[in-house]
């Protein structure tokens, strides 16, 4: 018979080249990535010399991307702000019992499942001044109201961020209520003995119960916000000016529309720094919460 160990030095064997290939796609970009950022690389003017710090000191002084860096932690907050009070609202109506709940639940995802740049044009289309939905649906109460929402800095804003709350609340709400399914009708009913309304039941029941679920959601949906590009790609294209460009996006056209490589990395380590920080920040509270 074949030993325990012999067949532990096979498994290994056997996997050990697709953890090969899995780290090499892995770190080597990485590695690169944060080589690349010490290079002054421009490929149009077949620049590639040591820089040292000079693209992290220009990052700061780059009235673009200290634009870009504005309106992403806005973008961040506020989405995330709103993912979190009507994700959980949602959730909360999802979980009622009524006739239809699970079509409900199933047609609430089609805005989530929906590609972004698909959504972005759309949105393009919806928040247009002349012909749009939007504008169309407010001038049948206001005859007189005229609003160019992706000419106006305010207004461009927030129908970028409408537009990204609508396409991933739906689906923000579903992984709340699937910690809402856990959560036994007997603590609701033992709280009604108890003189208990649907407020202290919620606030102390339901809210500290799906808590840690709700904060380990926001480390991969803050993730993906400060990563958000398609969505600005196909509906803003960055403007007006670079009032709605995230860092995501800032990134890639440095990258592969200017072509400034050396640039382009650096923000991208930036950003890399970014999430690592948040992301360490938010599993500490969630430690101290549970604690």
């Amino acid at each position: 018979m074949i030993q325990k160990k012999s067949l532990q030095w096979i498994a290994w064997v056997l996997i050990m080249p697709v953890l090969a290939l899995r780290g090499f796609t892995t770190i080597y970009p990485i590695v690169k990535t944060v080589l690349n950022s010490f290079f002054d690389i421009r490929i149009l003017s077949g620049v590639n010399e040591f820089a040292g710090l000079s693209n992290y000191i220009n990052i700061f002084k780059d009235q673009k991307v200290i634009t870009t860096l504005k309106f992403t932690a806005i973008f961040v907050v506020v989405s995330m702000l709103f993912h979190i009070v009507f994700g959980i609202g949602l959730a909360l109506i999802l979980n009622m019992k009524f006739k239809g709940r699970r079509f409900l639940r199933t047609i609430v995802l089609i805005p989530w499942a929906m590609p972004s740049v698909v959504i972005g044009m759309a949105g393009k289309w919806a928040f247009n001044n002349d012909y749009g939905l939007i504008n169309d649906f407010i001038r049948r109460f206001f005859p007189d109201f005229q609003l160019s929402w992706l000419i106006n800095t305010g207004s461009a804003r927030a129908a970028v961020i409408a537009l990204d709350l609508w396409k991933d609340l739906p689906f923000f709400a579903i992984l709340v209520l699937s910690g809402l399914q856990f959560i036994s009708g007997d603590i609701y009913e033992a709280a009604k003995v108890d003189g208990a309304d649907w407020f202290q039941s919620f606030f102390r029941i339901t809210l500290p119960l799906i808590m840690r679920n709700v904060l380990t959601l926001c480390i991969p949906f803050t993730l993906w916000r400060l990563t958000s590009f398609d969505l600005v790609y196909s509906m803003t294209s960055g403007g007006p000016g670079e009032d709605t460009s995230l860092i995501a996006y800032r990134i890639t056209m440095e990258a592969f529309t200017n072509l400034n490589v050396g640039y382009a990395a650096a923000l991208a380590v930036l950003l890399f720094l970014v999430m690592g920080i948040f992301s360490w920040v938010n599993m500490r509270f969630m430690s101290k919460f549970e604690n």
